[in-house]
């Protein structure tokens, strides 16, 4: 099996835009959902429901890959699951190193979705010394004075920062110097980065302030809809009580029975 070192997708050449690019995953996602209980087929709009995008948005980004479908049949779910894993390289192995094993760090050496999606965690890096030769995930952390030669030992081209901000930077600019190529940070800062090297930020607090955000805008609508009802409430009840006066504006007497 090829590495990560020798070979990388071929998105790039081939002009699939990066919007498209962000989007396989999903598509992928969801088809290996649909093969895991034996799917053959699925429909570009029953793929794009399970996606969370729209049937048309769908289908070009499969335009992309070639792939088109077959009218009243659908796409078939095992040859695309094969499609897009090529696309995105995951028929490839492709070592990655984590450095800093802290709780998050832990947490992503034990995350069992990297296997399967073809991606090793080679090595484990920290600059705590008491963790040294400490087993993480079956893997024994190394100290940081062993960053490059484990990225060298391992032909790694991905690293993963789950280090406190402060230290992110430098950790990123050791790892580019030893030959890594793509960053996936977890540190709450911006890196700065050299042309050719790719760096995807995760900011969990920032998912959170968007979050936030949302819920305070529904919390808004809510209460402007309960002051609402009541002005609504008052507007019904002048209505009746003009539709019950007379010709003077007077409420008329009750008839006699």
């Amino acid at each position: 099996m090829a590495t990560g070192r020798t070979h990388r997708p071929a998105t790039r050449s081939r002009g699939i835009p990066e919007a498209t690019v962000a989007r396989l995953p999903l598509y992928l996602r969801a088809l290996t959902a649909l093969s895991e209980r034996s799917v053959p087929t699925v429909s570009s709009e029953e793929l794009a429901a399970a996606a969370g995008v729209n049937s048309a948005k769908l289908r070009k980004d499969f335009s992309y890959l070639g792939s088109y479908g077959t009218r009243g049949v659908g796409y078939d779910v095992e040859y695309l699951v094969y499609q897009i894993s090529r696309e995105l390289g995951l028929t490839q192995d492709w070592p990655v190193v984590i450095v800093g094993i802290g709780n998050l760090g832990a947490a992503l050496a034990n995350y069992g979705g990297f296997a399967s999606r073809g991606f090793r965690v080679a090595a484990l890096i920290d600059a705590d010394p008491a963790l040294t030769g400490k087993p993480v995930a079956g893997i024994p952390v190394q100290h940081s004075d062993d960053l490059e030669q484990a990225v060298r030992d391992n032909g790694v081209s991905i690293g993963v920062i789950a280090t406190p901000a402060g230290a992110a930077q430098q950790v990123c600019d050791r790892l580019v110097a030893a030959g890594v190529t793509s960053i996936l940070n977890f540190a709450p800062t911006v890196l700065n980065v050299p042309d050719g090297v790719d760096v995807r930020k995760v900011d969990l607090s920032i998912e959170l302030q968007i979050l936030a955000f949302h819920e305070q805008r529904k919390a808004g609508e809510e209460a402007a809809a309960d002051t609402a009802l009541p002005a609504a409430v008052r507007k019904q009840s002048a209505d009746q009580v003009s539709a019950d006066q007379g010709p003077d504006g007077d409420v008329p007497a009750v008839m006699p029975a």
